[in-house]
């Protein structure tokens, strides 16, 4: 009967804070301090739950584990550094009020973490995921959580054994774990095989006097470079987070926050914007351009779930006092709820602070760099997914020159493989469209799935007065009315006129009707 009330007071919590736009995450926080007002005790349960709920966690970040990704200047340049200068501030910051200089040294790398979960949210809303600043704040935020791993083993001050150089071996056995993967056709197998193994690796590695998430995320990585690694990922995804709400009702049901820890929590949630401009700063010096720079540091402008975690193992640990885990709960979740509704609107705030920003932009060549001259291009192509391809591939074989522009690197490198001319470009960059030189381009196409992106190059590029025509794909009929009014001549909807398309070939190919 006791699961039931956490829950409902979960659930009811959750839902209240997405209906005021903020992450669940502050809703499951809420209701564990409701549970604790209520006198409702924490059982075993939840504590084996919120276990399980850390190690799978763990484990997903070992399937994304691509050390490659992690050695890039622009990631590991700047979240190693910014993490050094936020923990050797705090470290400095308890030596002068002559406290306890390891457990500050380790809550300040605890602090430079950030929200993965709202990250990821916000990037993937925005389908920005694949996006160079959307590359760029995963992989420092892959980076930060194998740190954290790392923060929890040294937190924990458990002593190995010698049977720990076993864990080394893991890697041995890719191999024969990729050979057993791939037995599993089904999907939900192949999700139950990640759960065990999470579990595996966890029980081996307390075994041998490990932190288990070491070992959780140590077996992760060995499934980081299968093909199906992503797929598992996905599937875990929800289970995980599910998982974690007992983790999350944990904090709250460890007592209410003392007037020092609020104050302390409000203190550091005051101290987002001098890390959030850190972040700008360390962009702009290994070369990212402004709008860059400021979009990835808002994103990463958060305190992260893993900090709630590495904080309660520190205290544990003796190496802090108690009400730090308290208070980082608090502050956990103030900073969720502050940048939710920002990253949302990042690119407005980047256009109104444009002015400002450019002048910290460094010159020189930047990976993001914006195309200028577009030589004798007739038709530009915004957005180079299936759509945006099949148009450039149409329009070369009528003898036309086309240009496309994506902001996937990975995508115009592909592209690129292919033979087609493709730049980098961001639909809602509004300095693209200012810069980019449309002298003799007859026309732009817009195919990038988000509709404010294509909203926002519709109103810069009539807003410029540019003369030509502009074609627009549309996925919902309530979208043609804003994108007519923002200047496109003709909208496409691939989705509808494939299956009218499809239906007029069915039709013709059975003939008139009453014929045999």
């Amino acid at each position: 009967m006791i699961e039931l009330y956490y829950l409902t007071a979960a659930y009811l919590a959750g839902l209240l804070a997405s209906l005021c736009r903020l992450p669940p995450l502050v809703g499951y926080l809420a209701a564990g301090y409701y549970l604790f007002f209520l006198g409702i005790p924490a059982s075993d349960a939840i504590d084996k739950l919120a276990g399980l709920g850390i190690e799978l966690l763990l484990f997903s970040v070992g399937l994304k584990l691509q050390f490659s990704s992690l050695l890039r200047r622009d990631v590991l340049g700047v979240g190693g550094l910014h993490m050094l200068c936020v923990s050797l501030v705090t470290g400095l910051a308890f030596f002068f009020l002559e406290q306890r200089v390891t457990g500050g040294l380790l809550l300040g790398a605890s602090l430079a973490f950030s929200s993965t979960v709202l990250a990821v949210k916000v990037l993937d809303d925005n389908t920005e995921l694949s996006t160079l600043h959307g590359r760029i704040t995963l992989g420092i935020l892959i980076l930060q959580d194998v740190v954290a791993v790392g923060l929890l083993a040294l937190a924990g001050g458990g002593q190995p054994t010698r049977w720990a150089l076993v864990l080394l071996l893991f890697p041995l056995l890719r191999p024969v774990a990729f050979r057993l993967f791939d037995l599993n056709r089904n999907p939900e197998l192949k999700l139950l095989m990640g759960v065990m193994l999470a579990l595996v690796g966890g029980y081996m590695a307390k075994a041998v006097g490990v932190s288990p998430e070491l070992g959780a995320l140590w077996m992760g990585a060995l499934f980081a470079g299968h093909q199906d690694a992503k797929l598992l990922a996905d599937k875990l995804w929800g289970l995980k987070e599910t998982l974690l709400i007992a983790f999350f009702l944990q904090i709250g049901m460890a007592g209410f926050p003392s007037q020092d820890d609020l104050w302390r929590a409000v203190q550091l949630v005051a101290l987002l914007p001098v890390q959030g401009w850190l972040f700008f700063l360390l962009f702009i010096l290994v070369g990212l351009r402004a709008r860059t720079a400021f979009i990835s540091a808002l994103a990463l402008m958060t305190y992260s779930e893993f900090a709630l975690l590495t904080t309660r193992v520190i205290t544990d640990a003796g190496l802090l006092p108690g009400g730090w885990s308290i208070t980082m709960g608090v502050a956990v979740a103030l900073s969720l709820a502050l940048a939710a509704p920002l990253n949302g609107l990042s690119h407005r705030i980047f256009s109104f602070l444009e002015p400002l920003l450019l002048r910290f932009e460094r010159s020189g060549k930047h990976p993001d760099r914006l195309p200028i001259m577009l030589g004798m291009t007739q038709w530009l192509i915004m957005g180079m997914g299936r759509t945006g391809v099949a148009a450039y591939e149409m329009m070369e074989q009528k003898g036309h020159l086309v240009l496309g522009l994506d902001a996937d690197p990975a995508c115009i490198a592909q592209q690129r493989e292919a033979g087609r001319r493709v730049l980098y470009g961001d639909a809602e960059d509004g300095e693209l469209w200012e810069r980019i030189h449309l002298d003799g381009v007859m026309g732009i196409l817009l195919t990038v799935p988000e509709f404010e992106a294509r909203l926002s190059a519709l109103r810069s590029l009539r807003g410029r007065h540019f003369p030509g025509l502009i074609g627009v794909v549309g996925y919902h009929q309530s979208e043609d009315e804003r994108l007519i009014e923002a200047g496109a001549n003709m909208i496409f909807h691939p989705l509808a006129q494939a299956g009218q398309r499809l239906a007029e070939c069915m039709l013709e190919a059975a003939g008139p009707v009453g014929d045999s």
